[in-house]
């Protein structure tokens, strides 16, 4: 187990399988007691590796799909806790004002 804060960090077990269930990887593994338990594969060192974070190479922490929802959600806020569309019906959203984006 490789997550920091998982209970089982730095234990080894073995592998049974890997599979796939709603996008999330799942690794089947055999518990000390025999009985066949499942972790998020991105818990352990069988995990993928992300390609945007390898080419990064930590030089970027942000992707441009990431910053460009970031700032369509910042646009509907008001400043005081509330959405843009619930203060004023005719604001317009990131997507409405920047077409050709």
């Amino acid at each position: 187990m490789t997550h920091p804060f998982h209970p089982l960090h730095g234990r080894e077990f073995e592998l049974i399988e890997i599979t796939l269930m709603l996008g999330t990887g799942l690794a089947h593994y055999t518990a000390d007691d025999g009985t066949v338990r499942t972790i998020r594969q991105a818990f352990t060192n069988a995990a993928t590796v992300d390609p945007f974070a390898r080419v990064a190479a930590g030089r970027s922490a942000f992707r441009v799909l990431d910053l460009l929802a970031l700032a369509e959600l910042l646009e509907g806020l008001d400043g005081e806790g509330g959405t843009a569309r619930e203060s004023d019906p005719e604001a317009g959203t990131v997507k409405e004002i920047l077409r050709h984006v």
